[in-house]
């Protein structure tokens, strides 16, 4: 993969994130700085880079939609499924690049999507099971596998099609 497929994703990730409420804005402007520096480069990414970081949110709402369709990213409504999932696969890799403990992925999700996400209700279960541990037979270490398979899963999985995107009100 190369650097700019790398900020690519990495942009795409921040920008689901920040969608559900997961990041801040100033993230969202710090991974457009990224994305520049890594050679991406469009006019609303630069407007979206050269952000200040204590008006990024009122700024973030009006230029990240515009970046990210120039750059053919995705921008997944608030509180849209597709926007769950992108950013439930965010986490996931996060979580495998070392950001995030298996027990703080499993918590995070559970806390944001509770059993309701299929796509996640593995997860979710297994959140369970880091709080029953001390009454079963499974060990962390047994259940920390398990997150990291499905952790797996998820970022491997192809993104889904992206809802109609509408900028945030």
């Amino acid at each position: 993969m190369t650097s700019t497929e790398a900020a690519a994703i990495a942009l795409q990730d921040h920008a689901a994130l920040w969608s559900m409420g997961e990041i801040r804005a100033s993230d969202v402007v710090n991974a457009a700085c990224d994305a520049l520096v890594a050679g991406l480069d469009t006019p609303g990414l630069r407007m979206l880079a050269a952000c200040m970081r204590a008006e990024a949110d009122y700024d973030v709402h009006d230029l990240l939609p515009a970046a990210l369709d120039e750059l053919g990213l995705a921008f997944y409504p608030v509180g849209s499924e597709a926007g769950q999932a992108a950013a439930a696969r965010a986490l996931a890799r996060r979580m495998l690049a070392g950001e995030l403990t298996p027990r703080e992925f499993t918590f995070r999700i559970h806390q944001r999507h509770g059993h309701e996400l299929p796509l996640t209700e593995r997860l979710a279960e297994l959140d369970d099971e880091y709080d029953i541990l001390e009454y079963g037979d499974r060990t962390v270490d047994q259940v920390d596998a398990e997150v990291t398979a499905e952790a797996r899963r998820l970022a491997a999985h192809p993104s889904v099609p992206a809802e109609p995107t509408e900028s945030p009100s």
